[in-house]
C-alpha cells in the first residue's frame, strides 16, 4: 500500500535566481561557452582555494581529460577503486588503460590506503581516489603512498563540492587540490547542478591550458578571444580533442547554486545530525565521519541489519511513498566490466558487501524534520516486517 508521503532520494534546490540568471544569459545572445564559464570558472577556483578551475561537460569528462594528462593509454593501468558510479572505471578505459580495483575502508567507504601500494606496477599512471559520497578519503595517506613511489593522484571529488579535510591543523575544501587534479561533478543529484557538468581544478597551468584546448576539439584560439579580437583570428589544432563544453546556460545556474553552497551545507549537516539522533533511538548506526573530515552530506549512507534484506526494504519503503538507492554500485559486477579488461587486487569483500547491505536514505535540502521522522520510521517498519 502506498502512503501519501512521497519523498524523492534527491531533490535539487533550484529556484528564481537560477531563471533569471537563465533569462540574462539567454537575452545576452551568448549562450555556449562564454563569459559566463569563464566567470563560474573564477568563482569555483576562489570557493575551493585552486589555482585554476576549468568547466567541462560533465565529471565523466573531467576524470578523462584528467587521466589523459596523466598519460592513461593503452599500455597503462590505472588503480582505484570498484565501489563507486560506473563512471570513474569508464573514463580509465576511455584512454584504453586498464582498471586495477582495490577494496575501500569499511568504515568510511573510500579508497584503503594500504591496499593501493601492492597494486601498483611499472605501467600504473595514476591512483583515482574517490571521495564518496561526499566523505573525504584519507588523502593524507593516499598521497604518502603515491609520492613515494611516483605516482600522480586524481581525486574523483564528483561528489565533495563543499566537503573539507583538515590538513596540516586547517580545514580545507576538496579541489584545493591536494593531489595532483580534482574533477567534480554537477548532476541534479550534488548539490551544485547545472542539470549536468563538471569543474576540473589543479595548480598545474599547463595541464588547465591542455585542458581547454581538449574540451574545444583541441582548438589553439578560444571563442572569447577570437570574437574579442579587433583583427581575423584563425585557430589551428594540434592534436585530437573533444566536445566537452559547459554552456553559459549551464554556467549561469552553476554561479546561482554556487553562491547559496554555503547555507546548503549548514542546512545538510543539521539533517545528517537529526539523521544520525533518530537512527540511534531505532538500533540503526549512522555513517561514520572522522574527525580529520567534514562531509557536504551529498547522500547518506546506512548499513541494515543481518536481518533485513536489502532488496525487500527498498521495496517496502517504496510501497510507501519513499525513494532509496542500493549501497553504491561496484563496477566489477557489471558485464560491461567481465573478462580482460579490468583486474582486481585481492579481493573486493567490504565493496560487495557494501552494495548489498547498504542503503541510500533521501536527503535534500528541502526536507523536513516530518520527512526525516517518516523516513526513519518507514526504514524500521520494513526491517521489522
Amino acid at each position: 500500500m502506498t502512503s501519501h508521503l512521497s519523498i524523492p532520494v534527491a531533490r535539487p534546490l533550484l529556484g528564481e535566481e537560477e531563471v533569471s540568471a537563465v533569462r540574462r544569459v539567454i537575452l545576452s545572445g551568448w549562450v555556449t561557452q562564454g563569459p559566463e564559464v569563464q566567470a563560474f570558472e573564477r568563482e569555483f577556483a576562489a570557493f575551493t582555494g585552486a589555482p585554476f578551475a576549468c568547466a567541462v561537460s560533465s565529471c565523466t569528462t573531467a576524470l578523462h581529460l584528467a587521466l589523459r594528462a596523466l598519460g592513461a593509454d593503452s599500455g597503462s593501468e590505472v588503480v582505484t577503486v570498484s565501489h563507486s558510479f560506473i563512471a570513474t572505471a569508464n573514463a580509465i578505459r576511455y584512454c584504453g588503460a586498464t582498471p586495477v580495483f582495490v577494496d575501500f575502508d569499511a568504515r568510511t567507504f573510500n579508497i584503503d590506503p594500504a591496499r593501493i601500494e601492492a597494486a601498483l606496477t611499472r605501467r600504473t599512471a595514476a591512483i583515482p581516489c574517490v571521495h564518496q559520497l561526499g566523505m573525504p578519503c584519507d588523502l593524507p595517506a593516499v598521497l604518502d603512498v603515491a609520492k613515494r613511489v611516483g605516482v600522480p593522484v586524481i581525486e574523483d571529488a564528483a561528489c565533495a563540492a563543499g566537503s573539507e579535510i583538515r590538513w596540516n591543523g586547517q580545514w580545507e575544501r576538496i579541489g584545493r587540490p591536494r593531489g595532483d587534479i580534482a574533477c567534480f561533478s554537477f548532476h541534479p543529484r550534488k548539490l551544485v547542478t547545472t542539470g549536468d557538468g563538471g569543474m576540473l581544478t589543479t595548480s598545474n597551468p599547463e595541464w588547465d591550458a591542455q585542458f581547454r584546448r581538449w574540451r574545444q576539439h583541441g582548438m589553439s584560439l578560444t571563442d572569447l578571444a577570437r570574437h574579442g579580437s579587433d583583427t581575423v583570428e584563425h585557430e589551428s589544432y594540434t592534436d585530437l580533442g573533444y566536445n566537452y563544453r559547459l554552456t553559459d546556460i549551464q554556467a549561469a545556474i552553476g554561479r546561482e547554486q554556487l553562491s547559496r553552497l554555503p547555507e546548503v551545507l549548514v542546512r545538510r549537516r543539521q539533517l545528517a545530525a537529526r539523521y544520525a539522533s533518530l537512527l540511534a533511538a531505532t538500533g540503526f548506526e549512522a555513517p561514520y565521519e572522522p574527525d580529520w573530515a567534514r562531509s557536504n552530506w551529498q547522500s547518506f549512507c546506512v548499513r541494515l541489519p543481518a536481518r533485513c534484506g536489502q532488496q525487500a526494504v527498498m521495496q517496502r519503503m517504496l510501497d510507501e511513498g519513499i525513494a532509496t538507492r542500493r549501497g553504491v554500485m561496484c563496477s566489477h559486477r557489471e558485464p560491461a566490466y567481465a573478462g580482460p579488461v579490468a583486474r582486481t587486487a585481492g579481493p573486493l569483500a567490504e565493496s560487495e558487501k557494501a552494495q548489498d547491505e547498504c542503503v541510500l536514505l533521501p536527503l535534500f535540502t528541502q526536507m523536513t524534520d516530518a520527512d526525516q521522522a517518516a523516513v526513519v520510521d518507514s526504514l524500521r517498519r520494513a526491517c521489522l516486517s
